[in-house]
């Protein structure tokens, strides 16, 4: 009998040591397979078992979560969502996150470790933490007037705080609403169907995914360059640029839309946009000083995150004289986002300091407590403070007396520049209207904002694109906006 207990005993302990060792090969060895299993939907339900945490513009949340009452329980709304969709991104239980939703996912989505004070317990107990908040640098008034001014033509604008790098605006038009991408419906395919085969791209973000031809707003950046190197050293000394300007062993000439270019000041060149002027002093200034130049202010960098990524913009150094003058102009190769462009706008307004620029000002847990906040930011001198102030006053002039008068804030100190970038086959495409500028309000010590805005409106008659008409005053309002300046009526300038 003994004998008999004993076997059964042994036999019952192998069971045991099997179901040991399969249980080990299901959990440990072949974890991995089964938990990437298209068959295994508790991660998915898990998910979205739970509200998702917000992104806050101003205090207030531009996102939600509403109960669906299905095995997917939550879906992502969304609260004026094609004004803040170039910020915010989708999250949809079908496509996945972009922009914010996507780089905050796991703070978003409750599944980051720094939301618990115990995180091994959590993963010992299988549980999830609530969703967390995120803070955005937005300002709302800034946000709404890009939006607005807009309108229904195509084009960004990019705001950013000079002090700090904190962006305040960041349009993208056509926009969309994430909202119709949020659930797991027949409607959703239908809908990203639909924003996909548009031709007119509203996912997307122009004011940080795409890149565009500069044009002569990118005369800030050769202008900078020349004074650094000393090419320049008197603003008012004529430049001894002909005009027409013959393009360094070519035969092609370059021109201007001012009859007043030739030998004119770098005053004069740049509150009238001289071509020539600034060709030619690109040429001057040479390959070597105008790369490191434009990489000090943001271009070439590839490394650029918001927290989500951003475009590379790019100045070429590998050139020749010709294309070289060309590319002093913001044409050729030279291609930047507009949020490259307010970064340029803010060195200047900066004394010449490039700060990161950042969209995220903190993160929260539900219930308020602090989980991370924007700390201090890396900072490139992109020219000497003294070619800052210099550069402030050619840009100063610009808009008091030359061709960005529709940039103009009464009781504000206003510096811009405009830009018509030339593009497509033989630069047949409709010119793209551009404008950088600042601002600063009486009793401020400095600068409080820098803009950028470009205008591709493929619909508008070429002869009525530029920056003054068509660019200046949506960058006005927008700079209005963030320092609380009454209205008024800009001056009428020239286009």
């Amino acid at each position: 009998m003994t004998r008999h207990v004993r076997r059964a005993a042994v036999f019952c302990a192998l069971l045991l040591v099997a179901l040991l060792v399969n249980a080990t090969r299901v959990q440990v060895v072949e974890s991995r397979a089964y938990g990437e299993s298209t068959a295994d939907r508790r991660g998915v339900i898990a998910r979205y078992g739970q509200p998702r945490g917000d992104i806050l513009v101003g205090g207030r949340s531009v996102t939600g979560s509403a109960d669906t009452h299905e095995q997917l329980r939550y879906e992502r709304t969304y609260t004026d969502g094609p004004l803040y969709a170039p910020v915010t991104g989708f999250a949809s239980q079908v496509y996945g996150t972009t922009l914010l939703e996507h780089a905050q996912d796991p703070l978003l989505s409750g599944t980051d470790p720094m939301l618990s004070p115990f995180p091994l317990w959590n993963d010992l107990a299988r549980s999830r933490n609530a969703g967390g908040d995120v803070v955005t640098t937005l300002d709302e008034g800034a946000q709404r007037a890009a939006y607005s001014g807009l309108g229904a033509r195509k084009g960004a604008v990019a705001a950013v705080e000079p002090a700090t790098g904190r962006i305040l605006a960041l349009v993208s038009t056509p926009s969309y609403d994430p909202a119709v991408l949020s659930g797991n419906g027949p409607a959703v395919e239908r809908a990203w169907g639909r924003l996909n085969g548009d031709r007119e791209k509203p996912m997307l973000n122009r004011a940080v995914r795409q890149t565009y031809p500069p044009g002569s707003t990118f005369k800030v950046v050769t202008a900078a360059a020349a004074l650094d190197a000393g090419v320049i050293g008197d603003l008012d000394a004529p430049t001894d640029s002909p005009a027409p300007y013959t393009l360094p062993g070519t035969r092609t000439t370059l021109t201007n839309a001012s009859d007043s270019c030739a030998d004119a000041s770098l005053r004069e060149a740049f509150e009238w946009s001289c071509n020539t002027v600034f060709a030619k002093l690109g040429v001057d200034t040479g390959v070597a000083s105008m790369a490191a130049t434009a990489e000090a202010f943001g271009f070439n960098d590839t490394g650029v995150r918001i927290p989500f990524s951003v475009a590379e913009s790019t100045f070429d150094t590998s050139v020749d004289r010709a294309q070289l003058a060309l590319s002093s102009i913001g044409q050729y190769n030279t291609r930047a986002t507009p949020l490259q462009m307010a970064m340029v706008s803010a060195a200047v307004a900066g004394n010449g300091q490039v700060r990161t620029p950042y969209l995220v000002e903190r993160t929260t847990a539900e219930d308020g407590s602090p989980v991370d906040r924007a700390g201090p930011r890396p900072v490139r001198q992109a020219m000497h403070p003294v070619t800052a102030m210099r550069m402030r006053e050619l840009m100063r002039n610009v808009v008091e007396d030359g061709t960005g008068t529709n940039a103009a804030i009464p009781g504000a100190v206003v510096g811009g520049k405009t830009g018509t970038a030339q593009h497509g086959v033989d630069n047949t495409g409709t010119p793209y209207a551009w404008f950088v500028s600042w601002a600063q309000a009486e009793g401020d010590f400095e600068p409080k904002v820098a803009v950028a805005v470009v205008v591709e409106d493929a619909a508008a008659d070429r002869g009525h694109i530029s920056g003054n008409g068509v660019a200046a005053p949506i960058a006005r309002e927008v700079m209005k906006a963030v320092l609380g300046t009454g209205g008024g009526k800009s001056r009428g300038g020239r286009r």
